[in-house]
């Protein structure tokens, strides 16, 4: 119940910026930015991120705790000068809460992914793991006791259906689904679904603590969740004995790759977040998702099912109306494009 009203709490603080987002005169530090780069920066931090998975899946031989230790080192290095150079407090009073729980969250979304990564098909993977706008009405709804209308019980549904389609669960499918290739033998790893669907409910709340914390600077966040990360993440590799450095001189190019990868990424998509609003951001991301299907086929030479690909036509698209309604819905009341979308905000 805690846990319910401090969520509340951040949603509703996160709805009154949006709503102070529309008056006249406003403080943000990015109001002489096109309206649009938001959602360009959300696309290109997907490219970015993209290639972070394809570097997971392809570095076989080291564990996915000792890759998230390497992305950690990126977020948190490069930002600390910026902090330094910008005079930004890195813990300010007030939004130490958020920034402990959104490195929490943020931290264990992204081990689950590199885990799901590595043990599912790359495209379907990240199909699931990029499914958080929808989720995210779900726990709304359970936990906070918020209202669901027509427009999220079908794109809940649709979802889930896609979900299972992707992931194939023995129980429904009984190993009979023709068209499956050798590579789908991944889709017996119970953990690699669970770990992809764990990334998920972790990375809904990120979202919404993202969008609280859209006053900081985005170096503030980063050092937070750098530091955090780092430390999280070294304690858990270090207590397993997997925290080790990669013998081979390509390994280790990728890894430093990956760092800077991730550092892009990570600051594209911050400032995307105080750029726009999450919905329109949650759409641009779902470009992730296409990238996948390209890396998997031309990289990883593994052509997806049938099913993956109607699973995948789902998710994307009830990701693309959740995101459109929570932009329609943050609009003013006479806005022409509320008003010609008025069957999103039912």
């Amino acid at each position: 119940m805690g846990e319910g009203l401090e969520l509340h709490q951040l949603v509703t603080n996160n709805d009154t910026e949006e709503e102070q987002s529309h008056l006249p005169h406003t403080e943000n530090k990015y109001d002489e930015w096109p309206s649009y780069m938001g959602v360009i920066l959300a696309a290109i931090s997907s490219l970015f991120f993209s290639m972070c998975s394809v570097i997971v899946k392809w570095m076989v031989n080291v564990d996915p705790l000792e890759l998230a230790v390497c992305r950690f080192v990126g977020v948190l290095v490069p930002a600390i000068p910026i902090v330094i150079y910008k005079h930004e407090r890195i813990f300010p009073a007030g939004k130490r809460i958020m920034l402990i729980l959104r490195s929490f969250v943020g931290t264990t979304g992204l081990i689950l992914s590199f885990y799901a990564f590595r043990h599912m098909p790359l495209a379907d993977a990240s199909v699931i793991v990029f499914s958080v706008p929808v989720f995210v009405a779900i726990f709304a709804y359970i936990f906070l006791k918020e209202s669901c209308g027509l427009i999220s019980f079908v794109t809940i549904i649709l979802t889930l259906f896609g979900v299972i389609l992707i992931t194939k669960p023995t129980f429904i499918f009984h190993n009979n689904v023709p068209n499956l290739t050798a590579t789908d033998e991944n889709y017996g790893d119970v953990w690699g679904v669970l770990a992809a669907l764990g990334a998920t409910i972790f990375g809904a709340n990120a979202y919404i603590l993202l969008r609280a914390l859209k006053s900081l600077h985005f170096a503030v966040i980063m050092v937070n969740f750098g530091g955090f990360a780092l430390v999280q993440t070294v304690f858990i590799s270090w207590y397993l004995g997997i925290l080790c450095w990669p013998k081979c001189g390509l390994e280790r190019l990728l890894m430093v790759a990956l760092a800077i990868f991730s550092f892009i990424g990570q600051i594209l998509l911050t400032l995307a977040l105080q750029l726009e609003n999450a919905g329109p951001v949650a759409i641009a991301r779902t470009s992730d998702i296409v990238f996948a299907f390209i890396w998997q086929v031309l990289i990883f030479k593994e052509i997806p099912n049938v099913f993956s690909l109607i699973g995948a036509f789902l998710v994307t698209s009830c990701v693309i109306i959740t995101g459109m309604r929570k932009w329609v819905l943050s609009l003013p009341e006479n806005t022409p494009m509320k008003l010609k979308f008025h069957i999103l905000t039912k």
